[in-house]
């Protein structure tokens, strides 16, 4: 620890033990201590008072929680005739004082108490369970996505990029956080230590996680990265324990093949892009010969649409849903063609009424820039690989010389950036008539033209993932 965060986290303490004794507000009701908490007291007092309402809130149940977000979402709402009034006034008069009115009016009440509350040690990571309980009840109770809005807005700020702090996971990073590795895991399951420890210890394996100041012990988002010689398609190959640990003087590619969000009160705010990015900058960094960066993603919303085809009459959608659900993984030459056939038009031709891919994960991917490269049939034949993609899985290329590009493309035209294989596999015959593939149907097959970049491209930086949820 450094002498400065020493010296501030000793001040905090000294403040807390003895300057603001815990004093419990007694059974006064929620609205009034937040109340009392607005009317701008002094500092020490907001503390102690923050310090209550949120002690208070942890010891609510389900009822009183709901109770509470009511309170924030009618009783501390923006006033509308206010607004009103401001906003005709600035009209008569263009001036600063006119203007801030309105701003002042436009803002509700439970930002200023947000911030407020986040005065009180420890707040910060508080306030990030609270919106998880609020995000929690948004499909009964819509009316509170008005202050869900709020901690959004809020939070948005509060985890700006210039805030956080990448931290390499090692072996040697203490348990508490190596624990919580294990458990935020969100793409492929950490079964146990020696589990955790053949994905970081190893010199052909990296993981880095953002940290923020205000909740030093929790990580935000953490990347797993492995080291590879040539393009990976098959995640039962990277998490293999048997495998030969290559040296990474000999590897030319950076696989990014796990990205989990760990806080779900955090939803929706994006660390993705600047972690793959910066992580990126540090392997090249350590690595100048690594001319390759990719990930090896998910297609969670795969088996859903081949379920859609298959009810509209694709008999071979239909067989390779099937074959997911009965457990049967191995594919045979030409129902692996299909697959792979399948998932490219899914992902460059689905679309969403917004016009932007089905996919989350391709959202992300795309509108970060990356290009979808390569699709692989019995990639991951684990039981939510099956259930999600059938198997399948993809790889998204970030090449520093066309991610500005891609992105500019996708931004303004909803363009899906996508390798010359990928596009030919879109372009496929996919049924066969009869139900389900003959081995006969790979023969018949057009050839497939290989990817763009199936060889080692020059390549630099880039970011990858989240939409909300976890999976490079």
């Amino acid at each position: 620890m450094t002498r400065t965060g020493f010296l501030g986290d000793l001040l905090t303490q000294l403040v807390e033990r003895r300057f603001i004794p815990f004093r419990p507000a007694g059974d006064k009701p929620m609205e009034e201590l937040c109340r009392a908490l607005m009317s701008g007291q002094g500092e020490v007092s907001a503390m102690r008072l923050a310090r209550e309402i949120l002690g208070r809130y942890r010891r609510l149940d389900g009822d009183g929680r709901r109770a509470f977000f009511d309170l924030l979402a009618e009783g501390f709402d923006i006033d509308p005739d206010a607004l009103t009034e401001a906003a005709a006034a600035y009209a008569r008069k263009r001036d600063a004082a006119h203007l801030d009115r309105v701003v002042q009016a436009a803002e509700p009440g439970r930002q200023e108490l947000f911030r407020r509350l986040n005065h009180a040690p420890g707040a910060t990571g508080e306030l990030v369970r609270m919106r998880r309980d609020l995000l929690a009840l948004l499909p009964e109770a819509p009316a509170l996505a008005r202050v869900d809005l709020d901690f959004a807005h809020l939070f948005a700020s509060w985890f700006n990029r210039g805030f956080l702090v990448l931290r390499q996971i090692t072996w040697d990073t203490p348990a508490r956080l190596l624990e919580k590795i294990i458990g935020y895991e969100a793409v492929h399951e950490i079964g146990d230590w020696d589990a955790l420890r053949a994905r970081i210890d190893p010199p052909d394996r990296r993981c880095f996680a953002f940290f923020h100041p205000a909740m030093p012990d929790e990580p935000l988002i953490f990347v797993q990265v492995a080291l590879v010689r040539g393009l990976p398609g098959s995640v039962q190959a990277i998490l293999d324990p048997g495998r030969s640990v290559l040296d990474p003087a000999t590897a030319d590619t950076a696989t990014f093949y796990s990205i989990s969000n760990c806080q779900e009160g955090l939803r929706g705010i994006s660390f993705g892009n600047s972690l793959i990015k910066q992580v990126v900058e540090l392997l090249r960094q350590e690595f100048p010969h690594l001319r390759t960066f990719v990930t090896l993603s998910p297609i969670p919303g795969l088996a859903r649409w081949l379920d859609e085809q298959g009810a509209a009459g694709d008999a071979s959608a239909a067989w390779l849903l099937e074959m997911a659900r009965t457990g049967r993984g191995g594919l045979d030459e030409a129902a692996a063609l299909a697959l792979r056939r399948h998932a490219a038009r899914y992902l460059l031709q689905a679309r969403r009424p917004d016009d932007r891919p089905r996919d989350p994960v391709a959202r992300f991917h795309l509108g970060n820039g990356a290009q979808v490269h390569e699709v692989h049939a019995g990639a991951d034949f684990s039981a939510r690989g099956l259930a999600q993609s059938c198997g399948a899985m993809v790889n998204y290329l970030y090449d520093p010389d066309a991610v500005e590009a891609n992105h500019e493309d996708y931004a303004a035209g909803r363009r899906v950036a996508a390798s010359r294989g990928v596009r030919t596999l879109a372009r496929g015959v996919t049924d066969w008539p009869g139900g389900a593939p003959r081995a006969k149907a790979a023969a018949e097959a057009p050839e497939v033209a290989p990817a763009d970049s199936a060889q080692p491209v020059e390549t630099s930086e880039e970011e990858t993932r989240r939409d909300g949820q976890s999976a490079p």
